[in-house]
């Protein structure tokens, strides 16, 4: 009995792995089923071995057998693709193929994926074309370089040579070096009245080299002079034909000389007492460019002194009527001077780019003593103290220096006194007339500044600033 429900199992297990379903595995799990199929055919041919081995022994214990089948038939997949022969491993992977399968057929992939390709293809935007631009009605393309084609103007045959640019004359030529003649601009300088002229400004400058002494007057008599002071017709006229930046009195008591230097490089002369104004007035060129500062010799008022833009100083003298070259740098543009003795004999020159000249006039040529390198980026007026005249105070973009005219240092010299109260550019400083005892500074903040310089230490007071009025 024993092998008779032995046989029957065998007989049922054989008829399972012979007659699989296959319909239920999807296309997409081809390479499963080759493996089933092969598997099957294995496990067919192992259970025909064992079924022979069964037939010539007895089992005893069958009932355990088939408990343990029916036990391995749980742990099986269920469902129609159930292959018994195969290990439970391969079992539940055959499995998970078959339901991912149909899980991904069932979302239909491949159709949603297909329309959006058409979607794609239909939503894709036209490619932009630029616009061709519209040909003229009489067929000009663009227009070419008949140069880079080497080819002639029509009607114009091209010049052998290259025509040279004509030179632009220079509006101010530099005057020639050495001695000038003062030769009127606005009068014939043979004629009697401009050689009464030069005697009357020789004469005067002799009776005024006498009375040198200087006393300070009172501040009432001072401000009563000022309050006398009128402009009229009579005491205004064009001396020079272009702005006037400069200005110089002559000391004579006598009479009112002034003289004026101009922006186109001329020195005006004007006798006020002479009458008529015209007859009193008389325009030299001694320069090229601005005059920017003009001094009378204080031992010798025959003698002008005049600083030009175009790098050169010149003396004038009335009693040989002659423009004397005293000092020329073309390297280096002036911008103010100043008699550093007292007998008008050396002077210290400012220069625009910083730097300071020593000149004797007593040497022969036109050149300097001393170069002198400041720390000032720029220059603008030179004032030396009228009573301890080694000091001399120079006015730069915004500070103003002191220095000693005994240290100077061509390689370099630093100033006694540096003052650094200005906010905006300085346009001079000057110390007062008589004394020295007080510096006045002028500032584009429209404010004039008084310092004390009485005693010239490290530093020097500020003591009052006045509002001035900036035109």
């Amino acid at each position: 009995m024993a092998c008779k429900k032995y046989k029957k199992t065998e007989i049922k297990s054989c008829r399972r792995i012979s007659t699989p379903k296959m319909e239920a595995i999807t296309v997409d799990s081809s390479k499963a089923e080759s493996t089933l199929q092969n598997s099957s055919i294995d496990v067919h041919a192992e259970n025909n071995q064992r079924h022979k081995s069964t037939s010539d022994t007895v089992i005893p214990c069958v009932e355990m057998e088939s408990s343990e089948e029916r036990e391995s038939d749980e742990d099986t997949i269920s469902g129609p693709d159930d292959f018994s022969g195969l290990s439970p491993y391969e079992r539940k992977r055959l499995k998970n193929i078959s339901e991912n399968a149909n899980f991904f057929a069932s979302l239909q992939l491949s159709e949603s994926a297909a329309r959006l390709r058409k979607m794609i293809k239909k939503r894709q935007p036209p490619e932009s074309k630029r616009k061709k631009p519209k040909k003229r009605e009489n067929g000009i393309g663009c227009r070419r370089s008949m140069r880079l084609l080497n080819v002639d103007p029509s009607e114009i045959s091209l010049p052998a040579t290259a025509t040279q640019p004509a030179l632009v004359a220079d509006e101010n030529p530099l005057l020639p070096p050495g001695p000038l003649e003062m030769t009127p601009e606005n009068r014939d300088d043979n004629s009697e009245l401009f050689k009464g002229f030069l005697h009357t400004w020789a004469e005067v400058s002799k009776t005024s080299s006498k009375n040198t002494k200087k006393e300070l007057p009172s501040i009432k008599s001072y401000k009563a002079n000022l309050s006398g002071m009128v402009i009229s017709e009579d005491t205004v006229y064009k001396v020079t034909k272009g702005p006037i930046l400069s200005l110089a009195l002559h000391p004579s008591e006598i009479k009112t000389l002034v003289a004026a230097g101009a922006k186109s490089g001329q020195v005006g002369l004007w006798d006020l007492t002479h009458q008529p104004k015209e007859d009193g007035t008389y325009v030299f060129q001694p320069h090229s460019q601005p005059v920017s500062c003009l001094y009378f010799s204080p031992t010798n008022p025959a003698h002008i002194l005049s600083l030009s833009y175009d790098s050169t100083i010149r003396c004038g003298d009335f009693s040989s009527a002659v423009f004397e070259e005293v000092y020329r740098n073309e390297r280096s543009s002036f911008s103010s001077f100043d008699f550093l003795a007292e007998d008008a004999t050396t002077l210290i020159v400012g220069h625009w780019d910083g730097s300071m000249s020593l000149v004797d006039r007593r040497t022969p040529g036109t050149s300097y003593e001393k170069f002198i390198s400041s720390s000032l980026r720029k220059i603008r007026t030179v004032h030396v103290h009228p009573v301890h005249r080694q000091y001399f105070i120079t006015a730069g973009l915004r500070d103003i220096h002191i220095y000693d005219a005994r240290h100077l240092n061509p390689r370099g010299s630093q100033p006694l006194i540096s003052v650094t109260e200005h906010t905006k550019s300085i346009a001079s400083a000057y110390f007062s007339p008589l004394t020295g005892n007080r510096i006045v500074t002028t500032c584009a903040d429209c404010k004039l500044r008084i310092f004390d310089s009485s005693c010239i230490s490290s530093q020097i007071p500020l003591l009052t600033t006045i509002r001035s009025f900036c035109g």
